[in-house]
């Protein structure tokens, strides 16, 4: 079960003033989920309007009604070996966004599994939080021991040709629980659970 305020604690450091978030990348797909363009790039580079407009499309994940549009999934066994997703998401989180190769990877198996019914757009956030320690009464210590390093990726529909809806799918990996990074799970958001994108899923599960 995720603890809603673990999610809370998370996207407070998502603000333009004040965010987590260092790296975004991404890629545009035609509805048949043919790859069109891609983009890699500082967040904080972005203009004003650009990056409250991209931090909202990351907040969307972790803030979504937890344990119904957002679930914790635990990955298959073995889902850290080979060729697994799993293993291409710990890649990509441990070179931070900068291996294009990985990324291609990536954008390929989105474009094969994730059923689309217009041009979608998928970005994704490479993020380090400080987490804050916690005194005995739970108030907030500034000074913490603990990182959590993570990915946000989202998969929106296009509203125009480069122009990103809310989305509609995504996860962030791996899941925050406990204040703490679980390695062998990854928290998944759809925006209408009652229409789940099972293939997109299962790939992601290994």
């Amino acid at each position: 079960m995720i603890d809603r305020d673990a999610m809370l604690e998370l996207t407070r450091r998502m603000t333009p003033e004040r965010t987590c978030l260092r790296r975004m990348a991404g890629a545009y797909f035609d509805e048949n989920g043919e790859l069109d363009n891609t983009f890699n790039i500082f967040v904080r580079g972005l203009k004003p309007a650009e990056l409250a407009k991209n931090l909202a499309i990351a907040k969307a994940i972790p803030f979504g009604r937890t344990n119904d549009q957002l679930k914790e999934y635990r990955f298959r066994e073995g889902a850290k070996a080979g060729d697994s997703f799993a293993r291409l998401l710990m890649g990509i989180r441990s070179c931070a966004l900068e291996n294009d190769l990985l990324l291609e990877v990536l954008y390929e198996q989105i474009g094969l599994h994730y059923v689309a019914f217009g041009p979608f757009a998928f970005s994704l956030f490479h993020g380090v939080f400080d987490i804050p320690g916690k005194a005995k009464d739970k108030s907030y210590l500034y000074d913490g021991d603990r990182v959590y390093e993570f990915l946000i990726g989202g998969i929106c529909p296009l509203t125009d040709r480069y122009e990103m809806g809310e989305p509609d799918y995504g996860f962030l990996y791996p899941a925050y629980a406990e204040r703490s990074a679980i390695l062998n799970a990854i928290d998944i958001f759809e925006k209408d659970p009652k229409n789940p994108q099972q293939d997109m899923t299962q790939t992601l599960l290994g």
